[in-house]
């Protein structure tokens, strides 16, 4: 099989599900020329945070072929167009740091490499720390150059004798999705590329160091590990006060004391001219896959917490707390109104009573005071003077004689009768009881 525009390279055969992308293919390849020598393609479809216009980002992808770093894997070649890229670099037998830690084969395929090793056993301290301190270097090196990457794991870190390389610079620039992104969104602190790339970096460490990745993020406490630097270091990235406070630069890193006295003896001189134009491309890129990135932080911190609110609602205690305080409430509720209608009710009675045993009166005789409260009670205003009687009309016609001296005769005769009454003048009456019933 040979390429229609590049006859020169031939497919050997595809190397299938090497990686944990689903949508990103493989192959082994080789040169025509060149039959004995090895190399990989890998062709992948663009992401969602492809932000270069089809323009910038083919000559981008193009560009990375120039890039020469000693901690950068070399690209042979590579291309791209408005749907997908294409990039080849050279294989390597020995494969890459993940299968150094899980002493995997390299074509072997992804699940079957990783996802149930034999072995668990990190790396020995001195292979931690220059490994880390050459992908610190490396991180730092395209950081300085406003180059985007985000893509660091374990998998992208090619070996090629005691040097770590990384590997697939263009996934940043295709706008592919990173390896930790479910772990770093969730993290509100983390939301710039360089922060993303310290967060990888401590994932990358605890890997080396114990043999595995950690069970959950962030860490709480950490098992033994060859020095107590390690620990710092991993204290710094992956601890919860680290998830709160963000993120140490890269240089601080390499202030670290696990890093600090590490010696390099690579002599070879770092080189990758990126354009200004490109530059400001890739400013512009780099700005808006952060922002996606904010903005998806900000949904799952919504989302998490109203799940939180919502098992907390749920849960049995708070079902009995509302039940509770839903029979206390309509208690009181029944309570109240049963108070209001006895008010009402007594309220009724009361009236009607007082109806009932107060004599009738006439507005001309108002009711006498009790002897009892004669003495608390202040007498009676006089009523106002009648007004003066009409002359007669004719001589058979008397003259209205006033009310008054009746009143107050009828009065004192009311008064005296109570006083003087006595129980035992009263006659026996014999009752007739009729209730029963007649049977004829």
């Amino acid at each position: 099989m040979f390429f229609r525009s590049e006859p020169k390279w031939e497919v050997v055969e595809p190397l299938k599900d090497i990686g944990w992308r689903i949508r990103k293919k493989y192959f082994l390849m080789k040169i025509k020329n060149q039959p004995k020598e090895r190399l990989m393609l890998s062709w992948a479809d663009l992401g969602p945070d492809k932000y270069l216009s089809d323009k910038d980002l083919q000559y981008a992808v193009k560009l990375l072929s120039s890039c020469s770093h000693p901690y950068i894997y070399k690209i042979t070649f590579a291309t791209a167009n408005e749907s997908s890229a294409l990039v080849i670099r050279p294989f390597s037998e020995k494969g890459t740091l993940k299968d150094l830690i899980y002493k995997a084969k390299p074509k072997d395929p992804f699940l079957k490499k990783y996802c149930n090793p034999k072995k668990i056993q990190g790396l020995e301290l001195q292979q931690i720390k220059t490994y880390g301190r050459q992908i610190l270097e490396v991180l730092k090196f395209l950081h300085e150059k406003g180059f985007p990457y985000g893509h660091l794991h374990s998998a992208n870190v090619m070996l090629d004798g005691d040097t770590c390389k990384l590997l697939d610079l263009e996934n940043s620039l295709l706008g592919l999705p990173s390896f930790y992104r479910s772990y770093f969104s969730q993290f509100r602190k983390i939301n710039t590329l360089e922060g993303v790339d310290v967060h990888c970096f401590g994932h990358l460490l605890y890997e080396m160091t114990y043999g595995r990745p950690p069970d959950t993020i962030p860490v709480d406490s950490f098992p033994p590990a060859p020095s107590v630097f390690v620990v710092s270091v991993l204290e710094s990235i992956l601890t919860c006060e680290a998830m709160k406070n963000g993120m140490p630069t890269v240089s601080r890193l390499l202030q670290m004391p696990l890093f600090s006295d590490v010696l390099l003896t690579n002599s070879e001189k770092p080189q990758f001219k990126i354009p200004t134009k490109l530059k400001e491309a890739l400013k512009t890129s780099k700005e808006c896959i952060e922002k996606r990135l904010t903005e998806e932080q900000k949904l799952i911190h919504q989302h998490r917490r109203l799940t939180r609110a919502q098992s907390h609602h749920g849960s049995e205690e708070e079902k009995k707390k509302r039940k509770i305080l839903a029979r206390k409430k309509s208690k009181r509720s029944a309570y109240e109104s049963g108070e209001e209608h006895s008010a009402k009710y007594s309220n009724s009675n009361n009236s009607a009573g007082s109806g009932a045993s107060s004599p009738l009166t006439s507005p001309s005789s108002p009711t006498p005071p009790s002897t009892a409260g004669a003495s608390s009670i202040p007498p009676a205003p006089p009523p106002p003077p009648l007004p003066p009687a009409a002359p007669p009309l004719s001589a058979e016609v008397p003259p209205q004689p006033s009310p008054q001296p009746d009143v107050s005769a009828s009065r004192g005769a009311l008064l005296s009768s109570i006083q003087n009454f006595q129980k035992g003048t009263l006659k026996k009456t014999q009752t007739c009881d009729y209730s029963a019933p007649r049977i004829s």
